[in-house]
């Protein structure tokens, strides 16, 4: 009998079987292969499972993580050095259970604050290339309370589950980044009187979460399965990043400073205070005035905050991160063979738009779609395989567009 004519696993003839892949020394069935594919993949799961190491070698420290968010994040120095602690706390209180003593870390959730196009959920992507643990990103707009249309909180749970290919070992040491926190404060500092489901609601079904407790999570969902079978999973040793703009927590922050001082000294004192940014002086206080309940605010210890971009900092995001927008452009005029550059003065012209359209960061992106939109029409079919954008073109181009959509987006 020939080698290919019978299977090396599970000796089944070619007759037998309904599929036979032939090798160089041996041949195997379809349901050896199929078998052999799942052991591969249960021993990836496996291999992921192991979410720390225990040489100090693969151990990321604060200063390697900051240094690899400067690659991809201009600026933020202060959120990325509070970040990169507590990612690396994280690893170290997973450790813990290979020492001997009664001390027990607790877990040390962190809250940035920032405006819109500041870097919040950057910073929670970029991080997550370098972590060696199971990591999402979900955003608190969609939850309300259970029993009511919307996402239950558990489902940020389930989302953590899909990341470490539902692998409960792993996914109960893994990171969530809450994005759009500041969406489910309550309407006024004072409790509500009426059932308000998708804020207060959901900050105290977030409590549970935060603090560490045993949850059953449905793994496809929860409200449109009710039948399938609860995965449990212990909450005590995720990681929760929180991020919000707050926008209008300035004014309240103001209002504490302005308390402080009274009569002669007062004009005087607040005068040190940086006006064109507030958020330095945030505390807790202001969270709970913002709308926070004290039970959230005391789970989530670490606050930082993220500065307002300035002009230097629009133009080093728009060329200098390895993935910086206009790095991105250029790969894509390269794909069709075609050599893209720029003007110097171009750049001064897209960061001047968007800090006159007040877009940030996220508004550079449609500025240059706006300028290059009728260039990655045409060009792509034509024969020229060289365009340099210069400031007339630049301008011409975006006058052309409608300013108001671009302060929309």
């Amino acid at each position: 009998m020939a080698v290919d004519d019978k299977c090396s696993f599970c000796g089944k003839t070619r007759r037998e079987a309904k599929l036979m892949i032939a090798g160089l020394t041996g041949s195997i069935c379809e349901n050896c292969a199929m078998q052999v594919s799942e052991i591969v993949k249960e021993e990836n799961i496996r291999r992921n499972g192991q979410v720390f190491v225990s040489t100090d070698k693969e151990f990321p420290k604060p200063e390697d993580i900051k240094q690899f968010l400067d690659q991809y994040v201009i600026g933020q120095d202060e959120a990325k050095k509070y970040l990169s602690v507590a990612v690396y706390n994280h690893y170290k209180r997973l450790m813990q259970k290979d020492t001997q003593d009664d001390v027990e870390i607790e877990k040390s959730n962190i809250i940035m604050v920032g405006a819109t196009g500041t870097g919040k959920t950057l910073l929670a992507r970029t991080i997550a290339k370098k972590l060696n643990v199971p990591f999402c990103i979900v955003d608190a707009t969609v939850f309300t309370e259970a029993g009511y249309v919307g996402e239950d909180i558990e489902s940020i749970l389930t989302r953590l589950l899909q990341a470490s290919d539902y692998n409960v070992e792993a996914a109960q040491r893994g990171i969530v980044f809450i994005d759009e926190i500041d969406k489910i404060a309550r309407k006024g500092d004072n409790p509500s009187i009426t059932r308000d489901v998708s804020g207060e609601g959901v900050q105290q079904g977030l409590l549970k979460l935060l603090e560490g407790s045993v949850v059953n999570v449905p793994p496809q969902g929860g409200r449109k399965h009710p039948e399938q079978r609860m995965i449990s999973i212990d909450t005590k040793n995720i990681l929760f990043i929180c991020g919000g703009a707050f926008d209008g927590i300035e004014k309240k922050i103001a209002q504490r400073l302005n308390t402080r001082v009274v009569g002669y000294t007062a004009s005087r004192e607040s005068a040190v205070y940086d006006r064109n940014d507030m958020l330095k002086y945030i505390m807790p206080t202001d969270l709970k005035s913002f709308g926070l309940i004290p039970e959230i605010i005391g789970r989530l210890p670490i606050l930082t905050y993220l500065t307002p971009l300035d002009r230097d900092a629009l133009k080093r995001i728009l060329i200098e991160p390895k993935n910086s927008i206009i790095k991105q452009y250029i790969k894509l005029f390269e794909m069709d063979n075609i050599k893209l550059t720029f003007d110097v003065d171009v750049y001064d012209f897209i960061v001047d738009k968007s800090v006159e359209l007040k877009l940030g960061a996220r508004g550079l992106r449609s500025i240059v779609e706006t300028i290059m939109i009728d260039a990655m029409y045409e060009m792509p079919s034509g024969t020229q395989r060289n365009l340099r954008v210069t400031l007339p073109f630049a301008k011409e181009n975006f006058e052309n567009v409608d300013i108001n959509r671009l302060q929309i987006a």
